[in-house]
């Protein structure tokens, strides 16, 4: 029989082995599987998730644990240790003995005896250690490093944790499990404490966001048409026309009110793009890189579904699927064009009167989301897609009108994709004139300005880490 963890299990190898997105697998999994129970469903995303999450912490434990050097464990292997770690380590309903039994059954069917016993042992004697207490991944503060000692931040559980005084940055990224060249670069730009809080908001479960679609109902009727089928939901605190579900198991696309196209799941941060632009009834809108259309709608929506707007990808089933969830919303103005942007000329699709560029990014605003992101990015990822970025928005802003605005927004966290992007452009540009995010941004998002740019935190505003900036054409 195929049980959670099995499924658990082979999803994680999948992730492993292909990069796949677990969101994409879970989802697949459990149609195949329709009779799996709410508790199984339930287990099988905790379990996915949770050792996404916890990956670099539970790979620690597995180094100490094991006298085989860490390159020498095969990769099914470590998913196994990873899959019962988590539950030893982090899931205090699953007891421990389970846990082991368990995946010592599935790796019994796919290991040979040897690597069976290796990994019992190594289940067993994690159990023995036990979780512990561990430090705090902020626990050093660099203005009173000299009162501290290793004990009264080094935890506890008979671990050998990594020494949070000889180096807080290795300590920090094991404790809240990033890799090491990402918090050092993060303490590097936003200092000690912040990127110890925004490394901890990142293992934290990001609020469900639906944008409410007002060409169809108002957010109160949506959040009663929610309360109607028992899932509790209340108004954002950023936006009006957002609202914050409380339904962690439910599957939201099945609800009335989604299946009728009053909501689309988008995060406060990514909404605030479109307020950032700005569309007007009866516009050109041009959105470059626009994936799954998800602005876009939002953007059409602001239009009042008057006007044209185009959205642009080089991916023609994200174009597809964006298509499909405007008609879902009743929007009737996106054309769409499958296109490399880098190769479009104001010749074949004329100007605009406001021109969106959501650039590829590194993601990293987005790790709540999407924990598998900060495994599959590299330290020269950041740099590489500035590059990309700067001809991306440089290319955009000659499809704009006289008069006409352009925004870039990404998802990441770093200058490098943000600030210094916009820099270049308006170092680069000199008819472009930048306009200040507050004169944009809803009166209850002030604190996501950052001089002239749009800036939001996690762990600042419980929000996805975004940016954005804007530019009118002389």
């Amino acid at each position: 029989m195929v049980t959670s963890r099995t499924l658990a299990y082979q999803i994680l190898l999948n992730i492993e082995q292909k990069a796949s997105h677990p969101d994409r697998l879970i989802r697949t999994a459990l149609e195949r599987r329709s009779r799996l129970d709410e508790r199984d469903r339930a287990l099988l995303t905790e379990l996915v998730y949770g050792v996404v999450r916890w990956r670099g912490r539970l790979d620690w434990h597995i180094d100490e644990l094991s006298r085989t050097r860490p390159g020498k464990i095969a990769p099914a292997v470590r998913v196994l240790l990873r899959l019962a770690l988590y539950q030893i380590l982090f899931l205090d309903r699953v007891p421990d003995h389970a846990a082991v039994n368990d995946t010592v059954d599935i790796a019994k069917s796919s290991q040979p005896p040897y690597v069976v016993r290796f990994i019992n042992a190594i289940l067993r004697e994690a159990a023995r250690k036990g979780g512990g207490e561990p430090p705090q991944a902020n626990c050093p503060r660099p203005s009173a490093l000299g009162g501290l000692t290793r004990e009264s931040c080094a935890g506890g559980g008979g671990w050998n944790w990594p020494d949070p005084l000889k180096d807080p940055a290795a300590h920090m990224a094991v404790m809240t499990s990033h890799p090491v060249w990402l918090v050092r670069r993060l303490i590097d730009e936003i200092g000690f404490e912040e990127a110890g809080l925004f490394c901890e908001s990142n293992n934290l479960i990001a609020p469900a966001v639906f944008r409410v679609n007002t060409l169809k109902t108002s957010r109160e009727d949506a959040i009663e048409s929610l309360k109607a089928e028992g899932i509790d939901a209340a108004p954002s605190p950023w936006l009006q026309q957002a609202l914050r579900a409380k339904a962690p198991r439910r599957d939201m696309t099945a609800t009335a009110a989604f299946r009728q196209g009053w909501l689309q799941a988008q995060d406060e941060a990514s909404q605030m793009v479109s307020f950032m632009l700005a569309p007007l009834p009866a516009e050109r809108v041009l959105d470059l890189c626009s994936g799954l259309g998800v602005k876009s709608a939002h953007i059409a929506i602001m239009m009042k579904n008057e006007g044209e707007v185009l959205c642009v990808d080089k991916s023609a089933w994200k174009l597809e699927e964006a298509r499909k969830n405007a008609l879902r919303q009743g929007i009737t103005i996106i054309r769409s064009l499958a296109e490399d942007v880098l190769m479009l000329r104001p010749q074949s699709i004329g100007l605009f009167d406001r021109v969106l560029l959501d650039a590829p990014c590194t993601g990293l605003g987005t790790m709540r989301r999407k924990p598998d992101i900060k495994w599959r990015r590299h330290i020269k990822d950041p740099y590489r897609l500035s590059r990309l970025q700067k001809e991306l928005l440089s290319h955009a802003a000659q499809f704009l009108k006289p008069g006409g605005v352009v925004v870039y927004a990404t998802c990441t966290v770093f200058r490098e994709e943000n600030e210094s992007v916009a820099h270049h452009l308006s170092e680069s540009h000199p008819e472009l004139a930048m306009e200040s995010a507050a004169e944009n941004l809803p009166n209850a998002c002030g604190e996501m300005v950052s001089g002239p740019y749009c800036r939001s935190w996690p762990h600042k505003h419980d929000v996805d880490g975004f940016f954005s900036a804007r530019w009118r054409k002389k």
